[in-house]
């Protein structure tokens, strides 16, 4: 790009990909004399604006992310654009993937003009500066081509990425741009920048900036998703994963909170937490009035009159929770076994009603919860349904409550509990780890990359490799923190249950991360939801299926300046190899 154009260009390059207006961009313009006479004295003011874009796309790239698995459940059918996330009904006229897509083009296009109009080599604040775009550009690659083009061990040569557009072209008034790049090309870009932010990246401002460690770790994650299934692994990938996690492990930068800190992990500021590799930062100031209600967690929970608390952790969340003893949220013997249970809120009654909580199947075929009065007769507890009909319970274990219900001819396991409110027919297990960061609110800095999953990685890594000992040891690393005494006995991960080992810590880890659904499908395998919610329970959806990826926007499709191919709308137009 010649360097006769302002800096206005920045927001020039951004239209090409949608039409929504660009917010928190710096309001003045710069002339490129002037940010080449001191870039140093100028990029600061530029990177806020790349960074700026981070806060709108993070919003919608969790929704894509997280509703799409099975670690939550919504309370009913929406009208809101995500309910297409959750239920699978893909659309191309979907405005929250087109705010996904226009943020994640917009920071592109933004940080490659600083790239073009900078020269590296002008001191060590510029390279870092040109370091933190590059991040950002190879970031939103990967980002958006795992959002829109296929797993990568499915024929990356021949499925399609994302446009590699990067920086304004020298002549915007007559414009044609190149298709969709292959998921191999979009990859192999991202993994460039990535590497060259590793190059350039020698100041560490914190995690709510580009560090060389964030660009390691985003890196340890691009090739985790290029290294194959476990049934058909990549090692030249894994090998590169595991090395790049290395690197983070080793760096004294970053610890592992120990399990007290873990617990109150989500009301840490991201610069008070040793765990925190990168974050998009938000701050309360950025918000006005009941604006909290708008941010990730206000579907979570309502904390502080805030928030909407319209999807709770799913049974089946619940339950992997659950597998090394009963985690217990009653205030009056409150007991966590699992770290992360920390994190989920169920919303007792005041006046401590005991009931007997299960989930049965009903005529209609899908799992239903069920919340019974209970009364204890000696050592004999019966429960009470809204008919007035008693049933007896059978003890399965005592200490942890958990007892048999013999219901509607089928035999039923739950527990005794005290009563939670519900939100139509669902309990309402809040989640909070998207909640009261630094405050007794919904603010929350959506999570990018933290040493925690950076252990799992290499985990998955090595156990691809084929060293399940070493995968064991990061495996149990993680699990250990979580649980008191929950590490795996030496010699238990093997090339039989690697898979279901790591995949479930990494589910229980990195829930309400935005990385569930991916993680699923990049590893070759399917997504089921058999538990309560309006979701169809009985539908498996296939790594091979072609919901799988989110179609392109359809405004993006007619906005641009060339062919942008559509992504497939039914199962023939996949390509597995």
């Amino acid at each position: 790009m010649k360097m006769k154009k302002s800096i206005l260009a920045l927001m020039l390059g951004a239209t090409l990909f949608g039409s929504c207006d660009i917010e928190r961009f710096p309001t003045y313009n710069m002339a490129d004399e002037q940010i080449k006479n001191d870039p140093a004295g100028n990029l600061d003011a530029l990177l806020n604006g790349i960074y700026a874009q981070l806060k709108s796309w993070s919003d919608p790239m969790h929704r894509c992310g997280e509703y799409a698995g099975d670690n939550i459940v919504i309370r009913g059918s929406s009208t809101d654009a995500f309910f297409e996330f959750i239920s699978y009904s893909r659309t191309p006229n979907n405005y929250r993937l087109q705010s996904f897509w226009d943020s994640g083009y917009k920071a592109i296009a933004q940080a490659s003009n600083i790239i073009q109009m900078v020269s590296e080599g002008q001191g060590t604040e510029v390279d870092n500066a040109l370091g933190e775009c590059y991040y950002v550009r190879g970031m939103m690659y990967f980002y958006l081509c795992r959002a829109y083009g296929r797993p990568y061990y499915q024929a990356p040569t021949k499925n399609l990425g994302v446009p590699l557009v990067n920086g304004t072209p020298d002549n915007i008034l007559d414009l044609q741009l190149d298709d969709r790049a292959t998921v191999e090309k979009t990859y192999e870009q991202a993994i460039n920048d990535l590497k060259k932010a590793e190059q350039l990246l020698s100041v560490n401002r914190g995690p709510a900036y580009a560090s060389k460690a964030a660009a390691q770790a985003m890196l340890s994650r691009v090739y985790l998703y290029m290294s194959g299934t476990y049934e058909n692994p990549n090692r030249e990938y894994a090998q590169l994963a595991k090395e790049y996690a290395d690197k983070v492990i080793g760096n004294s930068d970053y610890e592992l909170l120990p399990r007290e800190d873990f617990m109150l992990y989500n009301t840490l500021r991201p610069e008070d937490n040793k765990e925190s590799i990168f974050v998009v930062k938000r701050v309360a100031s950025e918000f006005s009035g009941w604006d909290h209600y708008y941010g990730i967690g206000g579907m979570y929970s309502n904390i502080g009159g805030m928030g909407w608390g319209e999807m709770y952790a799913s049974q089946k969340y619940i339950d992997l929770l659950n597998e090394t003893g009963r985690n217990d949220w009653r205030p009056a013997s409150k007991k966590i076994v699992d770290a992360r249970a920390n994190f989920i809120e169920p919303t007792y009654t005041d006046d401590n009603k005991e009931v007997f909580r299960f989930i049965y199947v009903g005529s209609d075929n899908n799992k239903h919860y069920a919340q019974f009065d209970t009364k204890h007769t000696g050592d004999k507890v019966t429960c009470v349904d809204k008919e007035g009909k008693s049933y007896d319970l059978t003890v399965v274990d005592a200490t942890a409550q958990y007892y048999t219900i013999n219901y509607g001819g089928k035999t039923y396991q739950g527990m005794l509990d005290n009563y939670i409110t519900v939100n139509r027919e669902y309990p309402q297990f809040y989640i909070v780890k998207c909640s009261r960061e630094g405050e007794d609110s919904q603010l929350h800095s959506p999570v990018i990359s933290r040493l925690g999953e950076i252990y799992l990685n290499r985990a998955e890594a090595l156990a691809k490799l084929g060293n399940y000992s070493e995968a064991e040891k990061d495996l149990n690393k993680i699990r250990g923190r979580a649980i008191v005494g929950g590490e795996y006995p030496t010699g238990t991960l093997n090339a039989n249950n690697a898979f279901t080992l790591i995949d479930k810590e990494r589910q229980l880890e990195l829930a309400y991360q935005a990385e569930r659904s991916y993680d699923v499908f990049r590893n070759g395998h399917a997504l089921t939801r058999d538990y309560p919610g309006p979701h169809n329970q009985h539908e498996v959806v296939k790594a091979s299926d072609f919901r799988v990826t989110y179609y392109i926007p359809q405004n993006a499709i007619n906005a641009y300046p060339g062919t942008l191919t559509q992504n497939p709308t039914d199962d023939s137009g996949v390509i597995m190899q």
